[in-house]
């Protein structure tokens, strides 16, 4: 892919921007990203992940041969060394396992320890009960009717009626 400023040089960074809902994306050559002031991360091509991470116990604490020694998930058994050299954790655990030492990695990678972006809300969980409550009503009522309980079938109508919202029917 060639760079859209030039034309001439090969596309080595590919800029998203996203200015009041409308994204742009724009391909650029090194020389032109570096005139735009973008950092075009040549240092960072040549420090592979596992290097990184390998710098990362470097910030104080325990050494880094106490920490591969000591350290392993409970659960799954990854030890910090194999963590290290392939820059992936084993399970949700790891998280827990390996928690100071990450912390740093964290602060490095990303500025902060704490999550700062959107988070997922589930649907209103009231909604949901409210559903199944419902269901079990209508399902009590069918047996009424089958059953020729017109009493508690009135009865249990009515719950459903007080339960379900405006417009909506049985």
């Amino acid at each position: 892919m060639m760079c859209d400023e030039c034309g001439s040089g090969k596309a080595v960074i590919h800029l998203t921007q996203i200015v009041n809902d409308e994204t742009k994306t724009v391909h650029l050559c090194e020389r032109c990203a570096a005139a735009r002031g973008l950092d075009t991360g040549g240092s960072a091509e040549t420090t592979p992940l596992s290097d990184f991470l390998a710098q990362m116990g470097e910030e104080g604490g325990a050494s880094i041969s106490e920490v591969v020694r000591s350290d392993s998930c409970s659960f799954c058994q990854l030890t910090f060394s194999d963590f290290r050299e392939s820059g992936r954790l084993g399970c949700p655990h790891c998280y827990a396992s390996f928690e100071p030492h990450l912390r740093g990695l964290l602060r490095r990678i990303h500025g902060s320890t704490q999550h700062v972006g959107k988070v997922y809300l589930p649907p209103d969980p009231t909604q949901s009960e409210r559903d199944k409550r419902l269901a079990g009503l209508r399902r009590k009522l069918r047996r009424a009717v089958d059953n020729e309980d017109f009493e508690r079938a009135a009865k249990l109508r009515d719950q459903i009626r007080s339960m379900e919202p405006a417009g909506e029917g049985a």
